[in-house]
């Protein structure tokens, strides 16, 4: 029986980073509504993805990988989601702007194949230093409709590239997943087979 892949998010980010790296997957979006109690903003995101894993794990049967992600941007130590409205993008971007936040991604592995069952969850962080912007730049950048469905109200990968300084860490971990630590964590548990 072959084995399965999962990919429990909708993010369309994460799918085309998943085809990138030549991995193989169904799309199977998590729909609960998740909840950390994690204090630090490494066990949140890793909480969060393990919540998402779990939940399709939990339907999926056997001979199957389950990946599960959450991303969340960090200022000041505090945790930036998605904006509900574009008042509340335009207040994200300018807490922003002319500093340095985190992006941090958790990752779930929950695997049952062969009759060998598993779980792993890891993060990544990226430091992610944004230029000064007016505000202009910040009315033109939430006109293109990119921020409303982004933690901390932009995307590295599109418009927002031109306002970006500085990127210490992996560059795909803030655009949603990181490909590269995904595939040796898989490599390590015999979840990927070159």
């Amino acid at each position: 029986m072959e084995e399965r892949i999962i990919l429990a998010s909708a993010s369309p980010r994460r799918r085309e980073l998943l085809s990138r790296i030549g991995l193989t997957f169904a799309v199977k979006p998590a729909c609960k509504e998740e909840q950390s109690r994690g204090a630090s903003a490494w066990e949140r995101v890793e909480e969060l993805a393990l919540q998402k894993a779990e939940e399709i794990a939990g339907e999926a049967g056997e001979n199957v990988t389950v990946i599960g992600a959450d991303t969340l941007v960090f200022l000041d130590g505090k945790p930036m989601g998605k904006p509900r409205d574009e008042k509340e993008a335009a207040e994200m971007l300018s807490a922003l702007q002319g500093r340095t936040h985190q992006v941090y991604t958790g990752v779930a592995l929950i695997w049952n194949r062969d009759g060998r069952k598993g779980k792993k969850r890891f993060h990544e962080r990226t430091d992610v230093t944004v230029y000064p912007m007016t505000r202009e730049e910040i009315r033109a950048y939430i006109k293109t409709g990119e921020p409303m469905d982004k933690a901390g109200a932009y995307g590295i990968q599109g418009f927002f590239a031109r306002h970006i300084r500085k990127i210490d860490g992996d560059y795909n971990n803030v655009v949603g997943l990181p490909v590269g630590r995904l595939y040796q964590e898989m490599k390590a548990e015999g979840i990927w087979n070159v």
